[in-house]
């Protein structure tokens, strides 16, 4: 097995979390979400975080949270939050502990995935769409910087699991679960 921390990044409702809990379960490794690591770490939501103290404050909890997590872990999947890549230092952490997984999602698909979701501050307000669209594009170029970049779109979380652990197979020695690879 790769002794190495798998980390799931991609843009808000790409499904980090929903795939990086199957992949875990499959590998039999450890799941953790990043944002609620930084939730239970603060005592309070991200929205909250973002609403009192901002974004940079948010950043910096993030940014200290994936190193605690990077050093201690690594039998594990980390879903990142959807800005985790946009700091170098985080990229850097990352590229160097782990194996990075993007899952990629469409504008579209994206906000059909996340409408009536309330608890992402920063498609809160008018305009949402057009913010989500030029927070992807900014981060594109980091999102593509991954070791596995998988497509989501039209695919059902169960597909994607198993091709990311299809992806996986060179990188295992022991492989226990994608036999049709």
């Amino acid at each position: 097995m790769v002794e190495r921390p798998l980390i799931m990044t991609g843009f808000m409702g790409s499904g980090k979390s929903t795939v990086g809990k199957i992949v875990a379960e499959r590998l039999g490794y450890r799941f953790i979400d990043l944002d609620a690591e930084i939730v239970a770490a603060a005592g309070c939501s991200v929205n909250d975080i973002f609403a009192n103290k901002g974004e940079p404050e948010f950043r910096a909890l993030e940014s200290s949270t994936l190193e605690q997590i990077l050093s201690a872990e690594e039998r594990c999947v980390v879903a990142t939050g959807g800005g985790a890549v946009i700091c170098q230092q985080n990229r850097t952490l990352m590229r160097r502990r782990g194996v990075i997984i993007n899952l990629m999602v469409t504008l579209e698909q994206m906000l059909v995935r996340l409408s009536g979701c309330s608890d992402r501050p920063l498609l809160a307000g008018d305009d949402a769409a057009k913010r989500a669209e030029t927070l992807m594009n900014e981060r594109e170029q980091f999102y593509a910087d991954a070791d596995i970049r998988i497509d989501t779109d039209g695919k059902s979380v169960e597909d994607v699991a198993a091709e990311i652990l299809c992806r996986l197979k060179g990188l295992l020695s022991e492989y226990p679960v994608c036999k049709s690879c």
